[in-house]
């Protein structure tokens, strides 16, 4: 039985998988990202993760654990300096990210990409958000209904502005031949004012 052996064994012996682990970690904080099998990178993520923890706190003893699990005191410090920096103050959980690479051609191990996420964290905004409880049926009906109705009511609306609309339109046809009308008429009235004076 396996008891308090926790962990993958990664093929080796437990002295071998603890100074892998370690040598990973502090590859992984030297470049920003390395390229490895998915069982270490997986294997590695909470160390990182709690190294980066300790460096958000701070303080003299959390310095002395990160000292302790990477084994490199100018590491640290460079570690230290970025998070004082503000390198993860928006993220809280979550430092490193695992893209896949695909299979290796000799033994088939699955080969992954291992970075830190350096990038700022992006606010969720509320239109972002996945909608928390789906709507029953029951409602999902009567919102149906009710749009239903608006839209009725609407195309009603439509069709009562376009029957006043053709019901002005003769009018406004008959106004305009009536004004027309009283134009001609009294141009016709000035010319025979005209001809009189004029005689």
């Amino acid at each position: 039985m396996r008891h308090n052996k926790k962990g993958r064994k990664l093929g080796t012996d437990s002295a071998h998988t603890k100074a892998m682990k370690k040598s990973l970690v502090r590859a992984l904080f030297t470049n920003d990202r390395i390229k490895t099998v998915e069982a270490r990178a997986k294997e590695i993520r909470p160390d990182v993760d709690k190294i980066i923890t300790w460096a958000k706190k701070g303080d003299l003893h959390s310095r002395r654990l990160a000292i302790a699990a990477l084994g490199d005191k100018e590491l640290v410090r460079e570690v230290f300096e970025k998070v004082e920096q503000g390198q993860f103050a928006d993220r809280q959980g979550g430092y490193t990210r695992i893209l896949k690479l695909g299979v290796r051609k000799g033994d088939g191990a699955s080969i992954v990409i291992m970075e830190l996420c350096t990038e700022p964290v992006k606010k969720q905004t509320k239109e972002d958000k996945p909608a928390a409880k789906k709507a029953t049926k029951k409602a999902s009906a009567k919102k149906e209904a009710a749009k239903e109705e608006k839209a009725e009511a609407a195309e009603e609306k439509a069709e009562e502005k376009v029957e006043e609309a053709t019901e002005e339109a003769p009018e406004a046809a008959e106004e305009a031949t009536e004004e027309a009308a009283e134009e001609t008429a009294e141009a016709t009235e000035e010319a025979a004012e005209e001809e009189k004076k004029a005689e």
